[in-house]
């Protein structure tokens, strides 16, 4: 998740208009690529991917000279936003709320898109545009616990990597409840944020998302 990404630099695969079935063919291949990194995460094979899209490798290399490009623009999207949740999150000027924010709203998006998960977590090659701002991002996540820390309001033994743990914990969630995936993950978050507090406060959750035990019996294990 890209703390400042360059809005303005060319995006991989742009340029001058593309004719219709080669719009289409990148379309294919980058939805192609989003699925199968949401299933396999991103060490799939390129030729897999073309296979998924239904076109010749040539034709993918053709849209994407590496691999590193076609995962920056498969994520461009998610990393654009991530992005733009850590920044609005920075300029809070209450760092509980901030901090609160950005688990809302990045759990929100992990529930919306499972293969979000790949492109928050994952290390991308060193070729993409973003491998610079994973570490930007990072400091940016650090400085938001300080702040909530600082001000009193999250609890001081509240770690860095406790935030994958929360993605970690939510991805289980959002696999395993099917429709009702936005519901569990907003009732989750609620309790995880409640627990982060420094100081205990009742608070309503999120609606409970209506599970049944059963539920457990069709998760995929």
């Amino acid at each position: 998740m890209p703390a400042q990404p360059s809005h303005n630099a060319p995006r991989p695969g742009s340029g001058p208009a593309l004719r219709a079935d080669a719009r289409e063919n990148r379309e294919r291949i980058l939805r192609a690529a989003r699925e199968a990194y949401a299933l396999h995460g991103i060490d799939v094979p390129i030729s897999a991917i073309a296979r998924r899209a239904g076109v010749g490798v040539a034709i993918l290399y053709r849209r994407f000279p590496s691999r590193g490009l076609l995962i920056t623009e498969a994520f461009a999207e998610q990393l654009a936003e991530c992005a733009g949740v850590l920044d609005e999150a920075l300029e809070d000027p209450d760092p509980w709320r901030g901090f609160c924010t950005v688990f809302r709203k990045v759990c929100a998006m992990q529930a919306a898109d499972r293969g979000f998960t790949h492109a928050f977590l994952s290390r991308f090659p060193g070729e993409t545009a973003y491998a610079g701002e994973r570490d930007r991002a990072e400091e940016g996540l650090a400085l938001l616990v300080r702040r909530a820390q600082k001000a009193g309001a999250l609890r001081p033994d509240f770690d860095i990597s406790d935030v994958v743990l929360v993605l970690l914990a939510n991805s289980g969630v959002v696999n395993g409840t099917g429709p009702e995936a936005a519901a569990a993950s907003r009732r989750l978050v609620g309790y995880l944020l409640e627990s982060f507090r420094a100081t205990p406060c009742v608070r309503p959750l999120p609606p409970p998302a209506g599970l049944e035990l059963d539920r457990l019996h069709q998760a995929p294990g």
